[in-house]
């Protein structure tokens, strides 16, 4: 599954709090691997570090890509 999503949040993925509920949001929601595509890179939705390292600013816009099962079993 693919969607193109614009960013909202008023600092982005930048800061540790918008990176840090991406991540955490991909891990507990999703089982299947998470990526998104910006900026002719392509990065893991489940890492911290590769969130805050795409320098995502509000208004940006990328494209999430979901492999795999969607949800996790509860």
């Amino acid at each position: 599954v693919r969607q193109k999503v614009t960013i909202i949040n008023p600092t982005g993925l930048t800061s540790a709090a918008g990176g840090i509920n991406f991540c955490k949001y991909s891990q507990q929601v999703f089982k299947c691997k998470v990526t998104f595509e910006y900026d002719n890179t392509t990065a893991n939705a489940k890492s911290v570090l590769s969130v805050l390292g795409a320098c995502i600013k509000k208004g940006d816009e990328i494209e999430l890509v979901c492999e795999g099962k969607m949800k996790k079993r509860r």
